[in-house]
C-alpha cells in the first residue's frame, strides 16, 4: 500500500481513496467545507484496531448527509477505506476522523453548485487515553455558558464556531467543558459532549427532540442503563437548579463516562464521582470488553 516508516503510528490520512501522511493532505481553497462549513463529520474511537460503535456512527453520518443534501457518497466504500486506513497504519488505540464536504465549485456562491464531487477525508491517529482515564477517576470541572449555536444541532456539521468559543471559555476557566444554556436558563448539552444528571434516584437527560446532537455514546448509555437497572428519564435541567442535583456526568467518544465534580467554581453534586456514575462507567467498560471479545 505505502511505505509508512516511522509515520505509521502517528497519523495517516485517506483522501478520496489515496493514503498519505496527514500533513501532506491538500484541500482546495474553493472547497465548500472550507468556505461555508458545508460539511459533516464523525469521530470514532478505535480499540485494538477495531472501530467502536461503527454502525451507529455511520448511521448518523448518513442522516447528516441527507439533512444537508449531500449526495453521491458511497458509504460502503467509505467504510472499506476506513478499515484499509486503520490496517495500513497498524493502528491499535486510536481515533478516527471522517469529514465529507459538498466539494469544490467556481464561482463562489452560497447556493448549491449544479455539479460537485463530494470530498471524502479520513484520518486515523494514535490516541493516548492516560489523561482522560485519570479524569474519569477523579472528575472534572465545567462552566455554564450561553448556547449561541444554530437551530439544527441534530446535524453533526462542521459549523462549530459557537462550540469553539464556549469551549475556549471553559479552557480559560481551567475546566474541561462548558454546559450550554438558553436565555431562560434551560441547559441543553455541552460544547462537545452530552450530559446526564442524577436526581430522585434516576438518571435524567435532555430529550433528543430538543435540538441536541444525538450523541452515539449518549445512546449507548441509555441502553446500558437498562442492563444496570438504572432508571432513565427525560427532562430539563435549569441553570438555577444545578445545586440541587446529586451527580452530573458527561458522555462522548473519548470522554466515555466522565464525572463532573465542579460547576462554575463550586462543588457539583456530591463534589466527587457518585455511585450511579461509577456504575455506568463499569457497564460501559464491560460493553467494550464484550465488543473486543466478540
Amino acid at each position: 500500500l505505502l511505505t509508512l516508516g516511522v509515520f505509521a503510528m502517528r497519523a495517516l490520512a485517506n483522501l478520496l481513496g489515496q493514503l498519505m501522511p496527514l500533513e501532506d493532505v491538500k484541500v482546495s481553497a474553493l472547497d465548500r467545507g472550507f468556505l461555508f462549513g458545508d460539511a459533516v463529520y464523525e469521530v470514532v474511537r478505535v480499540f485494538q484496531g477495531k472501530p467502536w460503535l461503527e454502525e451507529e456512527h455511520f448511521q448518523r453520518l448518513a442522516r447528516s448527509l441527507e439533512a444537508i443534501r449531500i449526495g453521491g457518497v458511497d458509504l460502503v466504500r467509505l467504510r472499506r477505506r476506513v478499515h484499509e486506513t486503520i490496517e495500513a497504519g497498524q493502528f491499535r488505540e486510536a481515533t478516527l476522523y471522517l469529514q465529507i464536504t459538498r466539494g469544490t465549485s467556481m464561482p463562489r456562491r452560497h447556493a448549491f453548485p449544479m455539479q460537485a464531487t463530494p470530498l471524502e477525508l479520513i484520518w486515523v491517529e494514535d490516541y493516548d487515553d492516560t489523561a482522560t482515564a485519570a479524569a474519569r477517576r477523579s472528575g472534572v470541572g465545567v462552566i455554564t455558558h450561553p448556547d449561541l449555536r444554530w437551530h439544527r444541532c441534530g446535524i453533526k456539521s462542521t459549523n462549530l464556531l459557537a462550540n469553539v468559543l464556549a469551549n475556549q471559555a471553559a479552557h480559560e476557566a481551567d475546566c474541561s467543558e462548558a454546559l450550554l444554556y438558553l436565555p431562560d436558563g434551560t441547559l441543553t448539552e455541552a460544547s462537545h459532549s452530552s450530559f446526564f444528571w442524577v436526581q430522585d434516584d434516576a438518571v435524567w437527560t435532555t430529550p433528543s427532540r430538543d435540538n441536541i446532537l444525538p450523541g452515539i455514546t449518549r445512546a449507548l448509555i441509555l441502553n446500558l442503563a437498562k442492563r444496570a437497572n438504572v432508571t432513565i428519564r427525560g427532562g430539563h435541567l435549569r441553570r438555577d437548579d444545578l445545586s440541587k442535583i446529586a451527580e452530573l456526568f458527561l458522555t462522548g467518544t473519548t470522554s466515555e463516562v466522565l464525572p463532573v465534580v465542579r460547576i462554575d467554581g463550586k462543588p457539583g453534586g456530591r463534589g466527587d464521582p457518585g455511585p450511579v456514575t461509577r456504575k455506568l462507567q463499569e457497564v460501559y467498560s464491560q460493553a467494550v470488553r464484550e465488543f473486543l471479545a466478540g
